[in-house]
């Protein structure tokens, strides 16, 4: 049934035979024709319609139409040749055969316009009338749809060709009629038997009398098929530009080349890649040799069932293979062709072979994956759905997209090889454990950029002298190896300055400077000479329970003191390091023991979802809420704050947990400035040392005391004061004074009857040093308990 006049079928003759040529549908036209109603016919067998010694149509090889004239046997005995156009419905399936039974159109116009007008027209053309019936048609269209107009005046369109276009114009001819207003429709059909489908631009006008009125269409038919060609080219490579390459990442950028060509240009595609050389070398230039070790990145498919080898699976292909006869080539192949056919290309592997057959794949094209001279890999492109082969166009757009993805191929992989790297760099530069110490337990996460280049953030914790710990966080400006070694070359200045007791807001000026120094390094080397950071740097004294604390630009740390609420500390943020002089300011609070201190750098909370407020409370939630295990914390606060494809930039996160020292593991003594007291006050050490259980040491701790306590009286200045602090590992002994002088370490000649005080320190402790205040300087040590018995 038409879709556009539903009751105008008795004008044709319509009958509908099925796979087993049995008839299953009889129109009224058909009845009119041959006298036989519906019922007396469907289900009996075709041929039983013939008139004896008739030939059957031949619609089983003759493609999808088939036309010519049959002897049919009317009811009533007579034998009537009848001309039948014939369309195959479904593949395999049904057939439609019809024929015209009207060959003069019920209204007619003026016939010798009409043929002016159709004999002279610079393209094909069609007349219909305002039932939609071909009225007349010149010779161009006739070449167009391979059927004289003789045989065919009285049809529609979607009786005379391709069924599903035909309706769709018919739609379009019918709105013509309607509103009396022309239009152009694009349309994609086969036309005159041929077994490749064409693109069409139909211009449709209404045909209208002297008054106005509309008395059908005419249709003006441009075969526009290579414009269409080019025009899709265009967009395919336009579209491969912005959807390749999108990321750095080498599996993605094959898999949006495999997206790209399906089913703009196969129905099936597979990208295969070369395991890149070791120890991070190039790609050949030379041609690989086969067989060939290939991986698959990516494939898609319309179908499923046709990938043999699924993604991230390596199989060799040997030579005659089509990935590695193109590779060896180094220029696209197609099969078929004159040199085998895709049957022969495939023997090398009955897998392949068997899937081709399964699925119909009567087409292939491989094309090598090259970027910068070099072979990275191989393309295969088939067709099962769409009928036509592939053609030299076909090919050299292949090429183009490839070579697109190639270079993005070439660039992932180039970065990925400079991030492992960095990564490596980085990793090895960071801390591999977290020192223990008495005063915190700290838990701490480094996480690289889940896309962008590994940056150069980075985090430590520095046991310092009196039990204080140095916990630090910083962030270089920039990414990729550059960024990893400056980041080692701050870490490790960061533990030099430590380790001589510069206070915070010192640390960082003089790390400041550094900074600046590299900045003129790097700008002297043809660099852009731009070197920066951002770093907090905080001291933690457990004996006091104080923190101080200073930043150059980087975020604020976080405390969640025990039983209350975390908060942002409100540290003066000072300029980024590398400005170079400007001043940077210390702050000092108070943290109960159990404290949990949080410092982090700015990837922690930047994203592209919510704006920083909303993820510093889903920061504090997460501290807040989380288990009372540090790791446990650690884990929550990555897992609330980061997406789960991973952070857009490098995070580095550190916790500490405050533990305090008992007042009765310090002991303090004031030493008045006078030499005969020492013996005193090494009785006093002993006894302390007796009440804490600690006798094992009480020969090397007096030995020392003395020697720092004497060198005190003699150099220094008053007031001087001695004071012990202990843990289960360590003894500490230090010995402050009001002079700003630091004491040198010298050996003494073998007749020399002084010099050898600090030098018997140092052979006695563990590790001695001395460290500035603000009232003069400190002179200690420390004494080992670990093997005391």
């Amino acid at each position: 049934m038409s879709p556009v006049h539903p009751l105008d079928e008795a004008a044709t003759a319509r009958a509908v035979i099925d796979g087993n040529g049995s008839l299953i549908r009889w129109s009224e036209g058909a009845h009119r024709l041959l006298g036989y109603a519906a019922e007396e016919v469907e289900g009996r067998p075709a041929v039983d319609l013939l008139a004896p010694a008739g030939d059957a149509p031949p619609l089983g090889s003759t493609g999808d139409r088939w036309n010519g004239v049959l002897a049919l046997r009317h009811r009533d005995g007579r034998v009537l040749p009848v001309w039948l156009l014939a369309h195959r419905l479904e593949e395999g399936g049904d057939w439609l055969l019809l024929t015209p039974l009207d060959g003069r159109a019920s209204r007619t116009v003026d016939d010798p316009l009409v043929r002016a007008a159709l004999a002279q027209a610079p393209c094909a053309m069609a007349v219909y009338d305002e039932r939609l019936r071909l009225y007349g048609i010149n010779d161009s269209m006739s070449e167009v749809i391979g059927l004289p107009e003789d045989r065919i005046r009285g049809l529609r369109v979607s009786e005379i060709g391709d069924r599903r276009a035909g309706e769709q114009l018919e739609r379009e001819m019918a709105a013509v009629l309607a509103s009396g207003r022309g239009r152009d429709v694009e349309t994609y059909a086969r036309s005159g038997g041929e077994e490749r489908a064409h693109h069409w631009l139909a211009r449709i006008a209404p045909l209208t009398d002297t008054h106005g009125r509309v008395l059908g269409v005419c249709v003006a038919a441009h075969d526009f098929t290579e414009q269409y060609r080019a025009r899709k080219r265009l967009q395919l490579v336009n579209e491969a530009s912005v959807r390749i390459g999108t990321t750095l990442d080498v599996t993605r950028t094959a898999q949006e080349l495999a997206d790209v060509c399906v089913p703009a240009l196969a129905d099936f595609v597979s990208v295969d890649l070369l395991d890149p050389p070791e120890n991070g070398g190039e790609y050949r230039v030379e041609p690989p040799t086969a067989p060939i070790m290939l991986r698959r990145a990516a494939h898609r498919s319309l179908r499923e069932g046709i990938p043999v080898v699924e993604p991230g699976d390596i199989d060799v292909y040997p030579a005659s293979s089509p990935q590695a006869d193109s590779l060896i080539a180094g220029r696209p192949l197609v099969a078929p062709n004159a040199a085998g056919t895709l049957q022969e290309w495939l023997s090398w592997d009955g897998l392949r072979g068997k899937r081709v057959q399964e699925h119909g794949i009567h087409a292939t094209m491989s094309v090598p994956v090259r970027a910068r001279g070099r072979t990275l890999g191989v393309a295969v492109l088939s067709r099962f759905r769409r009928p036509e082969p592939f053609t030299a166009d076909d090919v050299l757009l292949a090429e183009e997209v490839t070579a697109r993805a190639a270079v993005c191929i070439d660039n992932a992989r180039r970065f990925s090889r400079e991030r492992q790297t960095a990564l490596a760099l980085q990793r090895s530069l960071l801390p591999q454990s977290l020192p223990r110490t008495a005063a915190l337990e700290a838990a701490s996460r480094y996480l690289p950029a889940a896309r962008a280049g590994v940056g150069g953030d980075w985090f430590d914790v520095i046991p310092l002298s009196g039990m204080r710990v140095a916990m630090v966080v910083g962030d270089v400006i920039g990414n990729g190896i550059q960024a990893s070694a400056t980041m080692g070359r701050l870490r490790t200045a960061v533990r030099t300055l430590a380790d001589i007791d510069l206070a915070p807001d010192e640390l960082l000026t003089h790390l400041d400077d550094l900074v600046v120094r590299l900045s003129t390094e790097a700008g002297s080397e043809g660099t852009t000479g731009e070197v920066g950071a951002t770093c907090v740097y905080a001291v933690y004294d457990p004996v006091s329970r104080r923190c101080t604390l200073a930043s150059a630009g980087h975020p604020p740390p976080l405390v969640l003191p025990p039983g209350g609420p975390p908060r942002q500390i409100d540290v003066p943020p000072g300029p980024a390091l590398g400005l170079g002089g400007l001043p940077f300011e210390s702050v000092e609070l108070d943290l109960p023991e159990g404290t949990v201190l949080a410092l982090y750098t700015d990837g922690l909370l930047e994203s592209r979802e919510r704006d920083a407020d909303t993820g510093l409370r889903l920061f504090c939630r997460a501290l807040e809420e989380s288990s009372p295990s540090l790791e446990g914390v650690a884990h929550a606060i990555l897992q609330a704050l980061l997406p789960a494809g991973g952070a857009p930039d490098d995070v580095a996160l550190l916790l500490a947990r405050t533990h305090g020292l008992a007042s009765s593991d310090v002991a303090t003594w004031d030493i008045p400035a006078d030499p005969a007291l020492v013996a005193p006050i090494r009785k006093q050490v002993a006894d302390q040392l007796e009440v804490w259980d600690l006798t094992v040491a009480t020969f090397t701790a007096e030995l020392v005391v003395s020697e720092l306590v004497t060198n005190a009286i003699r150099y220094g200045e008053p007031p001087i004061r001695l004071r012990l602090i202990h843990d289960a590992e360590t003894l500490i002994c230090e010995v402050s004074d009001s002079s700003h002088t630091a004491p040198h370490l010298r050996r003494a000649k073998t007749f020399d009857e002084g010099g050898r005080g600090l030098l018997l320190v140092a052979q006695l402790t563990q590790r001695w040093g001395s460290r500035h205040t603000p009232e003069g300087k400190t002179i200690w040590a420390e004494l080992s308990l670990l093997g005391e018995e």
